[in-house]
């Protein structure tokens, strides 16, 4: 089996790639670990959930940490470890344009909605809507693959 680092391009060709990761949050020294579907564009993950623990804790310890993974053939594979900060989008105004480029990144994907239990009426306008746009800027991102 050999392992090797890939490259930034590499990296960013599977996050573009793939729709499911791992996303893992912290609060009081504690981890959380849930699985997340995601669009990725302009440096950027993109997701849409439903309020609950991941929001809660993200809301209270901006950093996260998100994993991505592929496998290959026999036991081969390949991973990739996103490092970046939550940014909440909500449904007010300054905050717009950002939740539509999220919308629309997200639109591309068959059953996007589906992960967050409901899905919206297109487009949301309500303050008052149970649902959560949110990305994540990626500050760092690794990776590596395994190939035998």
């Amino acid at each position: 089996m050999m392992v090797r680092t890939l490259s930034a391009l590499e990296c960013t060709r599977l996050l573009t790639a793939n729709r499911v990761g791992r996303l893992a949050c912290a609060k009081n020294g504690r981890p959380y670990i849930v699985p997340l579907y995601y669009a990725h564009a302009d440096n950027h993950l993109y997701v849409f959930s439903m309020p609950g623990k991941k929001i809660e804790w993200m809301r209270g310890n901006p950093l996260v940490s998100v994993q991505v993974d592929e496998r290959g053939q026999g036991r081969g594979w390949r991973s990739v470890v996103v490092d970046g900060r939550y940014e909440e989008l909500p449904d007010r105004v300054g905050h717009k344009r950002e939740r539509d480029h999220a919308w629309s990144v997200l639109s591309k994907h068959a059953d996007w909605w589906e992960p967050g239990a409901l899905k919206p009426v297109t487009p949301p306008v309500s303050d008052s809507a149970p649902h959560v746009f949110f990305r994540i800027l990626i500050d760092q991102v690794s990776g590596r693959e395994a190939s035998e």
